[in-house]
This record gives structure tokens, sequence and C-alpha cells, in this order.
């Protein structure tokens, strides 16, 4: 009984402070102190810095040009997502494939020209392809909606006019690139795609029944907007970043040759993954470079992405992705500077 009240009144009491030794043995390093107070010595230098560079003129630029290309396409970005999640909650899927011929081949170019007049960000033109191919949609004719719808909606055309005023053949050459791609790459998939490639999952898209269209409509709205706009702030502060801390020799050497300009900014594209709806205002940003650059930039960020990568890995497969997208980004920028040298 004693040795029971004992043991109790061990296990109540407070466990010692461990030794120095079983401190270092359980990975705390002797000079946490110093570690310690550079963490609190660490944030002030730097905001002493930041406060100090912010009287300079290269930080006013970059203020200026991110504020710049944020405000010019928020409204774009606005409105973008008000008619992809309209779409979504009020269009049935039963639509698109109706109004698709029967024959694949015939269904890819018509497929492509449906994005001219059904709009959508890139986020949502994944699951919409996947969802029509559940539907019995041919994939060739579904992955050319999947190019098309955010790069040549109207609301994304209406934003390339105003972000180069004046310069209509800009507009025209995006829409015509951008179509030429789309359908190249579906009758690419039509005649050289296996089925072993693509496994697409289960992921609803549209309304669903017993459920209200208008709350689909918000949150459809409200989760494109969020996504898009962070994407857009991100952009806006890299095309800003670029503007003013790259060096201007480096910006010569690839401006100053016409085939590394257009791989440059193919590659920037891919990188910086603005939503569509904004991307125009960032091309427009980077005065140093081609109209024939800025186009394969406009072309390629709309098709190939970071973000739509990890999308078409998560919806379609892996296998489908490593391959859908290189092949898209080869022929987004073969097209943007054949279309583009004939235009521009």
């Amino acid at each position: 009984m004693q040795n029971t009240d004992v043991r109790d009144a061990e296990a109540q009491a407070p466990p010692a402070p461990p030794a120095a030794g079983e401190r270092a043995a359980r990975g705390l390093p002797r000079s946490w102190p110093l570690l310690l107070l550079g963490a609190a010595v660490l944030p002030g230098v730097m905001v002493f810095a930041v406060g100090r560079w912010s009287d300079g003129q290269a930080l006013e630029a970059w203020r200026t040009v991110c504020l710049a290309v944020t405000v010019q396409a928020t409204p774009f970005l606005l409105l973008g997502t008000v008619l992809s999640g309209a779409i979504n909650a009020f269009v049935p899927d039963r639509v698109f494939s109706r109004v698709l011929p029967r024959r694949p081949a015939l269904a890819v170019p018509v497929a492509g020209i449906a994005g001219v007049v059904l709009p959508g960000c890139e986020c949502a033109s994944v699951p919409v392809a996947g969802s029509l191919i559940g539907r019995g949609v041919t994939p060739a004719a579904a992955f050319a909606f999947l190019l098309s719808a955010p790069a040549v909606n109207p609301v994304v055309l209406t934003a390339t006019a105003i972000a180069f005023p004046g310069n209509p053949a800009m507009v025209l050459a995006r829409l015509v690139a951008s179509l030429v791609t789309a359908a190249a790459m579906g009758w690419l998939w039509l005649f050289l795609g296996r089925e072993e490639w693509l496994r697409p999952t289960a992921r609803h898209t549209g309304h669903r029944p017993g459920h209200s269209r208008w709350t689909e409509f918000r949150r459809g709205f409200q989760h494109d907007f969020l996504h898009a706009g962070g994407f857009l702030v991100l952009g806006a502060m890299a095309a800003a970043t670029f503007n003013v801390a790259v060096p201007r020799t480096v910006l010569d050497t690839f401006s100053g040759s016409p085939w590394l300009s257009v791989l440059f900014l193919a590659g920037l594209a891919v990188l910086l993954a603005v939503c569509s709806e904004a991307d125009a205002f960032v091309a427009a940003s980077l005065t140093g470079f081609s109209p024939l650059a800025r186009l394969t930039f406009m072309v390629v960020g709309p098709m190939v992405d970071l973000k739509l990568i990890a999308l078409q890995a998560g919806t379609f497969g892996k296998a489908f992705a490593a391959r859908f997208s290189t092949a898209t980004a080869v022929v987004a920028v073969v097209c943007s500077t054949l279309v583009g040298g004939f235009l521009l």
C-alpha cells in the first residue's frame, strides 16, 4: 500500500527540467542563444533595409508597375470569373455534346471555336474537359476546348485590345494562333494519342440536381476569383520585379535575339502562371521584347503553366500531363511564330 502511494506521488509530480546533455541529445543545438538573438534581430534589419530602399527610385518604379498591372487587369478578371461561374451553374454539360459533330475530325475545330463564345478560366476548363469525356465527347474535341476556352474568349480578347491600344493585329494574331494551336493539339491527340495515357477521374462540373444554381454560381465565382486573383497578384509582382531588378544587359541578351526572346517569354509564361484574363497586361508591360515574343507569352500562358500541369495530372494522370503539356508548349511556340511572323 505504501509503495502504491509513492508511485502515485511520483506520477503526479512535475517532470524535472532536462539537463544540458539531455537538451543536446534531443536535438537542441548548443548555440541556441545566438540563433534566438539572430531570429530577433534579423527581421528588424530587413525592415530597416527595406525602409532605406523605399526611398529609392527602384522601389517606386516597382510599386508603380505592380499596381498598374493589377488595377488594369482586375475588372477583366472579375468579368471572366463571373461568366465562368454562370456557365458552370446554368449551362448543362449536354449542350456541349449536342453541338459537336459526330465525326471526331470535325468536332475538334468546332470545339475550339466554341471557346470563343463560351469563356472560362484555365482552372475551370480542365474539369469541364474531364466531364465532357465522361459524357461521351471524344477526348480530342474536349482537349481542343480545354485549350481554346481560356485563350480566345471575349473577355480575353477585349483585355488584349485594351492592353495593346491601337494594335488590332495583336488581338487577331492571338485569336488565330490560339485557335490553330488548340485544333492542332486536338488532331494530334486524335491520331497519336493512346487510351492508356488517359485516366480521367470522376469530377463534377455543372449543376447538381437538388442544389441551388445561385449557390453553385456564388461558390464557383468565389473560388475562381480568389484562386485566379492570387496568381494575378503574383504575376504582377513578378512582372514588376522583372522590369526593375533584371539588369539591362540580361534583357538585351534575350530581347536582342528573335529566337531567344520567344523562348524566354514562353518559359516565363509557364513559370508565372498568370490568369488568361490578365496576362495581356503583363505582356504589355514587357516593353523590352518584340511583339512576336509577347504574342508567344499570351498564347503559351493560358495553355501551359505550372498550375495547369498540376490540374491535368490530377484529372487525367501524370502520363497524360507530361506528354500533353510538352507537346502543347512546342506547338504553341511554333504556331505563335508562324502566325505572328505573318500578322505582326
